[in-house]
């Protein structure tokens, strides 16, 4: 464990961190002024209940999914391009260790920012409320509650659905328009569950069981396809 929490910190020391966490402010920035602009400008529907505002809310935060695609370009594809994983390589550490410690400090960095920006997105839309009312319901504790409970679930179906492109298109291909590609296509399916009339639950059920497989399959194959 020890271990793994050195390499965990490892991956954050070899990032670019002041361009990763301007791209993380830029990202609240937007997805906190998107619920106000979406009752404003879309429809005034979504300020009628709870479960609508949320609704809204978690469909907007799952915007980070895309910032999961860009970390794991940088973890992954750009250090197979670059050749600098081969550095990794020689450590007395299993290629499956390595590869767990960079999927285990991808899915920290990925939940801790969409739980903080869960909460910089209500206390923005609460507080615009205050000067433009676009809320039509009274806020409860109940509503308070339910809405910290749903961002832990939406912060951690967040990160599942992150790795969907990481076995296929980072790791075997490492091809990063196509992880971004397939970031999007994920992201924005539980917003068509309407168009084709499927659960919206259950298509995020399926995307994070995919992203699940993904992690599996990378960190079990990771000796046989990891080489450069």
């Amino acid at each position: 464990m020890a271990i793994l929490n050195k390499l965990v910190k490892l991956e954050w020391r070899k990032l670019k961190q002041k361009s990763i966490l301007g791209e993380v402010a830029i990202y609240w920035f937007i997805l906190m002024l998107l619920p106000v602009f979406f009752i404003k400008m879309v429809s005034a529907d979504f300020g009628q209940d709870f479960d609508s505002l949320f609704e809204l809310i978690q469909s907007i935060q799952r915007g980070l999914v895309l910032f999961g695609a860009s970390m794991i370009s940088q973890v992954f594809i750009e250090e197979y391009k670059n050749k600098t994983i081969t550095l990794s390589f020689g450590y007395p550490i299993s290629r499956k260790k390595l590869f767990l410690a960079k999927v285990l400090f991808i899915a920290l960095f990925i939940f801790m920012t969409t739980i903080a920006s869960f909460l910089i997105t209500g206390v923005a839309t609460y507080l615009f409320n205050q000067m433009w009312p676009i809320i039509h319901f009274s806020i409860a504790g109940s509503n308070i509650v339910s809405y910290l409970s749903g961002m832990i679930v939406g912060s951690f179906s967040n990160v599942l659905i992150s790795f969907i492109p990481l076995f296929f298109f980072a790791i075997w291909k490492r091809a990063t328009v196509s992880t971004v590609i397939c970031a999007i296509v994920a992201m924005n399916l539980p917003n068509l569950s309407s168009i084709v009339h499927f659960n919206h639950e259950f298509i995020i059920v399926i995307l994070c069981s995919i992203g699940v497989l993904s992690l599996f399959l990378s960190i079990k194959t990771a000796d046989r396809i990891g080489g450069i």
